[in-house]
């Protein structure tokens, strides 16, 4: 039991030090019932963080713990983070930042037992702006209380509630993956080789326009921004000779970006679709796109707001809008345009908003029982708990025109909830990555994709992809908000065929009723293109109940757990 006591100290410092780099300023102390108080010296972990060594102090504790654990922690201590001062303090004064300092400094607490809200706060500002820059250890040399008072309790129970969450993960996964192979066996055998490789380009070329839209209806509304103004980015097809069999008007495609991208995140998307004849619309949303998130980082712009939830959905009605007068009265888009039958691709924050537009619906109740407070541990929660100070409302965001939708790590358990994605009644396919630490795969897609009422639905699961794979492989220099290696995750070129190939299956099935694309949405052609260590999965309506009825088990299993500890 003490053994174990020690691991999970260690253990619980390392993981803190991942989601809230901070451990103390002269000591780390802790009290472990029955035995008393206990502490772990800074000058001790420096040692060992600079030079290897372990002290005899340390050792009492690293004699305690596997070899592999105590290299795993001395990576953590001594990682450096590429951020400015500029950036961490408009984080931390930021409504999400405050809310997550919160929650951590119940865990992390000064000397006299008090959230340490404060001195994390300023840990983080004064390490990010000194010489060393933004390490672990920097900032318990910057902590202003003498010593950090850890909560062991509370984050005994959360190691354990994370622990249970990732093997519930796993076994999902795991599950999941079967049911892709039983479909696969229970199918009849299709030579992929024979059939059109979608994965490459089709028989379009395409012109790409580009247009800035001003909804001046929704000027002044926001404290975020003045000016409800943004570009877009439309693909218009071009047949490459006049043997192309599918002709205009072409179906129109939104692709909607997440937080801190924008319109060139997904351009490899953009033109495959584009070459298979649809007429892709990429837009910049004008919050949380990757200038304006930028310009919030640097000072010199507010947050995003609350209302943003329900601007985003309007952005892109706005958008189709336009896109409908363009195609009445603009020579270069004449009946071109079928307007009528409109898919949406959303990464992120932007599959949040594809959701609503298909038809997805805001639970407050929900929202008030997460969210006041929030004690969640999946980080998208306190982005989606900004919908708690919105007036509830039946916010008129669906449009009918959209006829299918694509989901690439959305967000949504939250703010829908099960009551809220159970109206939306069109096509789906919901991609997951298993190794999303920002959207995890169980509560933000598969548990949602058993919710949705449509019966033609497709759940995609990709193996060791993050929350960062489907997204285009720009020069690190361009990102916002740098992103270590780690959580890219592998090469991302195979998961690009993917995408590549399943928006075209899928938007041509859905939008065109082309009923020889059907075949490529099927596990059987998910197995075909599969690239380890990325492979894919893929199952749909008829696998529904059958992962239902393993969330239930599961849920039911850690329930009866918890209560007998």
């Amino acid at each position: 039991m003490w053994k174990k006591a020690i691991i999970c100290c260690l253990g619980t410092i390392s993981s803190i030090s991942i989601a809230t780099p901070v451990l103390a300023a002269e000591k780390i102390e802790f009290n472990y019932p029955p035995f008393g108080d206990f502490d772990v010296s800074v000058k001790d972990l420096e040692l060992f963080v600079n030079e290897g060594k372990i002290t005899p102090n340390f050792a009492f504790y690293a004699n305690r713990t596997k070899p592999e654990q105590l290299a795993q922690l001395r990576g953590f201590l001594g990682t450096k983070f590429q951020i400015t001062p500029t950036v961490m303090s408009q984080f931390t004064y930021s409504p999400i930042g405050e809310k997550m300092l919160l929650r951590f400094g119940e865990i992390l607490q000064t000397r006299n037992r008090n959230n340490g809200f404060h001195a994390l706060r300023s840990a983080l500002i004064l390490s990010a702006a000194s010489p060393e820059g933004l390490t672990l250890i920097n900032i318990i040399k910057k902590y202003s209380s003498p010593s950090i008072r850890l909560n062991l309790s509370e984050t005994t129970q959360i190691i354990g509630q994370l622990s249970g969450l990732l093997q519930k993960r796993d076994i999902v996964v795991s599950q999941i993956q079967q049911l892709s192979n039983q479909e696969i066996a229970n199918s009849a055998t299709i030579d992929f080789s024979q059939k059109p490789d979608i994965r490459q380009p089709g028989d379009f070329q395409s012109n790409k326009f580009t247009f800035t839209l001003h909804d001046r209806a929704r000027d002044g509304k926001s404290k975020t921004v003045l000016e409800r103004k943004y570009d877009v980015d439309v693909y218009l097809p071009q047949p490459k000779s006049t043997t192309v069999k599918d002709s205009a008007p072409y179906p129109v495609i939104v692709i909607s970006h997440g937080l801190a991208e924008d319109r060139n995140t997904f351009v490899y998307l953009a033109q495959h679709l584009a070459s298979y004849g649809f007429a892709v619309a990429v837009l910049d949303h004008p919050v949380g796109n990757s200038q304006q998130f930028q310009e919030f980082l640097s000072g010199i712009a507010s947050p995003p707001q609350p209302i943003e939830l329900v601007d985003r959905p309007l952005d892109v009605k706005y958008l189709l809008d336009e896109l409908q007068n363009l195609n009445a009265t603009d020579a270069r888009f004449k009946n071109q345009l079928n307007l009528q039958q409109v898919g949406i691709i959303g990464h992120s924050l932007g599959g949040y908003t594809a959701l609503a537009l298909a038809g997805g619906t805001f639970d407050f109740d929900k929202i008030n029982q997460e969210c006041n407070p929030n004690r969640s541990l999946n980080i998208s929660t306190f982005l989606q708990c900004r919908a708690s100070d919105l007036p509830p409302d039946n916010y008129p965001i669906k449009d009918e025109r959209v006829k299918a939708v694509m989901l690439m790590n959305p967000l949504n358990s939250v703010v829908f909830g099960d009551q809220g994605v159970s109206t939306i009644q069109i096509p789906v396919m919901m991609v997951a990555a298993s190794q999303d630490i920002f959207t995890p795969a169980v509560p933000e897609q598969i548990r949602p994709f058993t919710k949705i009422s449509s019966q033609d639905k497709y759940l995609v699961l990709i193996e060791n992809a993050t929350h960062f794979s489907v997204q285009s492989d720009l020069p690190t220099s361009t990102s916002v908000i740098p992103v270590p290696q780690g959580l890219l995750g592998p090469d991302r070129k195979s998961v690009y065929s993917y995408m590549n190939a399943l928006g075209v299956a899928f938007f041509q099935t859905q939008l065109r009723n082309q009923s020889e694309y059907r075949p490529y949405l099927t596990a059987s052609y998910a197995q075909s293109i599969s690239q380890a260590p990325l492979n894919l999965s893929l199952v749909n309506s008829n696998s529904g109940e059958a992962i239902t009825q393993i969330l239930d088990k599961l849920y039911q299993n850690y329930s009866n757990l918890s209560n007998q500890n």
